[in-house]
């Protein structure tokens, strides 16, 4: 029987999970390894081979998504990489972008952060394009092979390759290219104009930029993790999760790999978009909470919102991220909201003695206080152990042995004592205060994009998800909850259900009239190439799914919206416009008129792969309550009356169709499922729970 391996590594814990054909799951989590990313996968993947009793042979797909390139641009601990660009612009990157946003607006003091390369890395090459590609100075090849010189003299290990309107002819970049590569064939050389083809000089140089630092990187790590599958006798090919909820093959991720960067967050999003599927949800929130961050998105119709540029590092109001802080990255994403809230954020009281929780964390190491690895400061996680939702003896599959006494002093000690309150209640306070966080990721992605809440069913799930949910729902009035099976690991289980995609755009300037099928299919047909290049296909694969774009503003706007185009015939393309009108409304609420132009075209490319079943449960029988595993004490709000005697069930033992009141705690092999008073929760017939008000 074939068999998907699926691993995800996360800031706390890495998951693996190992799909067969019928839909049986196994899963692992296990701590994960920050300076050896690989080592806690492959540890993991041994383990879940020997526990499942699956043959290393009998995988046939591996799909990993991964947080290397983004800690690599946050932390500035990429590759050494020399810039190159037009004469006049070198400070470009030094100038950038700043918006001041929350309590930086009142800030005195405030400093912008440093530029994302030094100066003395940044060369400036004599040359120079017009926005139409018309070459204003030509590159001169005897010129340029003394600034090949002066670059490999800082020995870079990646070189990137921004030239002014490079996107509207490519001819100089191209040039530098085999110019450098004769110079320094070892070095990975990137071009703007095969990276991001768009307008936006700062835009395109950070996205240029950020791929030549993290694809040494990420070559190196996926070659050790592919050595390291090979000597567990998996040689299947490795696919590798994208921001857009697609998968690309490992090759294509060495090269594009700031298309990962919210790998890890995009595979929740898709594990929301399978676990829907069976039911009549139109209108879904993802929400995903690990041991370090929570993340929220939108899923419509089985889609979710894709946006095109990812701010690095950026900050903003309630979870979002606002242009001009951070550093962007053009790249497709799909629309998330992320908040430093998860298992491991410390608690801790600010000069006024306010509570905060985050976004700090306490990682893997040394973990929460409970895991007893020396954490001595309280987390999300020691709090809801305090409270009595978890299980100290059956926690991570089994793998850790939680300290119930370490976590009761670590809150006693930096929170209750300070605060003069018992323990359980400073306990309650960081469990309220962490939902009311991550409430605010629900809501950039729902009331900040117009969107009703209450109109939304909300699919929990990460270790911590199912556990916050209620909490979280109650914020906005949502009545209708699920937890998935292996909420735990659902990322891992997302990322397996995926096509293989690539996407590729480029800048144009068309006006309506130009809208005719002589103008835009060798366009297109050029944007295809790319994107097959990108995916690794060549023209001898079988055919893709295509779609296209046409990127549509009106006439002196600087943003667009993407519409797709259901073919380039001429009564087609005759109905783009409308088209276009009709999608403006939807976004801004006003009906728009004037003169419309198209800035982009793009090609998004899909090749489906056979997605695993849903295994089912047995149906419940007769009158037979389902199996309590026993009672303890559980505590659901900051007064002693909130403490309630409440029934523990096993995940395992439960079948479809059986129904739990709350109070209750449903244990898990990878996650913990709280259903408070008020509340009930029913098993259907893939082992999700459907969490709802009591009637």
């Amino acid at each position: 029987m074939s068999v998907v391996l699926g691993a995800d590594i996360g800031g706390t814990f890495t998951d693996v999970v190992l799909s067969r054909a019928d839909g049986s799951l196994h899963a692992v989590k296990q701590l994960s390894s920050p300076e050896a990313p690989e080592r806690s996968v492959l540890d993991a993947v041994a383990r879940a081979l020997a526990e499942s009793g699956v043959a290393a042979s009998e995988v046939q797909r591996a799909v990993h998504g991964t947080t290397l390139a983004t800690n690599a641009v946050i932390e500035r601990k990429g590759a050494r990489v020399a810039f190159l660009t037009t004469a006049g612009f070198g400070d470009l990157l030094r100038i950038g972008r700043e918006a001041r946003v929350e309590d930086e607006r009142y800030d005195l003091h405030f400093r912008a952060p440093l530029p994302p390369l030094p100066r003395r890395q940044i060369f400036e090459v004599p040359e120079r394009m017009s926005a139409r590609g018309e070459v204003l100075r030509a590159l001169e090849p005897d010129r340029v092979r003394g600034l090949c010189d002066a670059v490999a003299a800082i020995e870079p290990e990646a070189v990137a390759i921004c030239l002014l309107h490079a996107y509207a002819n490519p001819a100089h970049e191209d040039l530098l290219l085999e110019l450098l590569s004769q110079r320094m064939p070892e070095v990975t050389l990137v071009a703007s104009s095969r990276v991001h083809p768009e307008i936006r000089e700062f835009d395109r140089a950070t996205t240029t930029l950020f791929t030549a630092e993290v694809a040494p990187l990420m070559s190196r790590y996926l070659t050790r993790l592919a050595r390291g599958l090979a000597e567990l006798g998996i040689h299947a090919p490795l696919q590798i999760m994208d921001s857009s909820g697609g998968v690309m093959a490992a090759a294509a991720a060495a090269a594009r790999a700031v298309a990962t960067l919210e790998s890890g967050g995009a595979a929740g999003v898709m594990a929301a978009a399978r676990f829907a599927r069976p039911y009549d949800f139109r209108r879904v929130i993802s929400f995903d909470m690990g041991g370090t961050t929570a993340k929220a998105g939108v899923i419509h119709d089985g889609s979710p919102r894709i946006a095109r540029e990812l701010h690095v590092g950026g900050r903003g109001s309630f979870g979002g991220r606002r242009a001009g802080t951070g550093l962007p990255v053009k790249t497709a994403t799909i629309d998330l909201a992320e908040v430093g809230a998860g298992g491991g954020s410390i608690a801790w009281l600010d000069p006024e003695g306010i509570l905060r929780v985050g976004p700090q964390s306490a990682g893997s190491d040394p973990g929460p206080a409970c895991y007893g690895l020396g954490g001595e400061l309280p987390t999300v996680t020691d709090a809801n152990l305090v409270l009595g939702y978890l299980d100290p003896l059956r926690f991570a599959g089994d793998t850790l042995k939680l300290d119930a006494a370490a976590a009761h002093a670590a809150i006693e000690e930096h929170v209750a004592r300070p605060l003069g309150v018992d323990v359980q209640r400073a306990a309650w306070s960081i469990h309220d205060g962490v939902n009311a966080q991550m409430a605010s990721a629900i809501h950039v992605v729902t009331v900040q994009r117009g969107l009703d809440p209450r109109e939304h069913a909300l699919i929990a799930f990460g270790g911590a998800g199912p556990m916050h949910a209620v909490g979280v729902a109650t914020r906005f009035g949502i009545a209708s909850l699920l937890a998935p099976p292996m909420a735990g690991v659902a990322s891992a289980i997302g990322m397996q259900d995926t096509d293989l995609r690539a996407e590729h755009g480029r800048s144009v300037n068309l006006t309506e009239a130009d809208l005719d099928t002589a103008t835009l299919q060798p366009l297109f047909a050029e944007i295809e190439a790319a994107a097959r290049e990108k995916m690794g296909l060549d023209s001898k694969g079988s055919p893709p799914k295509v779609e296209r774009l046409l990127d549509a503003r009106h006439e002196g706007q600087s943003h667009a919206l993407s519409i797709p185009l259901t073919s380039l015939a001429a009564a087609d393309l005759e109905r783009v416009v409308a088209d276009f009108r009709a999608a403006y409304r939807a976004a801004y609420g006003v009906i728009s008129e004037g003169a419309v132009e198209f800035s982009a075209c793009r090609v998004l490319l899909r090749v489906p792969v056979e997605r695993p079943a849903f295994a089912t449960l047995a149906p419940a029988t007769g009158d037979v309550e389902p199996a309590r595993r026993g009672k303890r004490q559980a505590r659901f709000g900051p007064e002693p009356a909130d403490a309630f005697e409440t029934d523990i069930f096993s995940r395992g033992d439960l079948r479809e169709g059986d129904r739990l009141p709350g109070p209750a705690v449903i244990d898990g092999t990878v996650e913990t499922v709280v259903v408070p008073p008020g509340w009930q929760a029913r098993v259907d017939e893939i082992g999700s729970i459907l969490i709802s008000r009591s009637t």
